[in-house]
């Protein structure tokens, strides 16, 4: 099984944190690199717990992924756009 998962990186103060809006997992690192592998083993450990509560494809569903020949995909938006709001 392989899942290809969308993050995002943001530098928030001293810090770059790597956030999957689908999954709502996060870390962070001192460098982009760093943000990314402490991603990579936090999504790991999710993961295997959902593995072992047998609850990932209940899971992978309900965040919109999309499984196509034994491969998990997040959800394409048709548009995205940043839509700014006057108040």
């Amino acid at each position: 099984m392989n899942i290809s998962v969308r993050i995002e990186i943001f530098k928030e103060e001293d810090l770059y944190v790597a956030l999957s809006p689908e999954l709502n997992i996060s870390s962070f690192g001192d460098t982009i690199e760093d943000a990314r592998e402490s991603f990579r083993e936090a999504l790991s450990a999710f993961i295997q717990t959902c593995l072992e509560m047998k609850t990932l494809q209940e899971v992978l569903e309900e965040a919109g992924f999309v499984e196509k020949n034994d491969f998990w995909e997040p959800r394409q938006p048709v548009m995205e756009e940043n839509l700014a709001v006057a108040m």
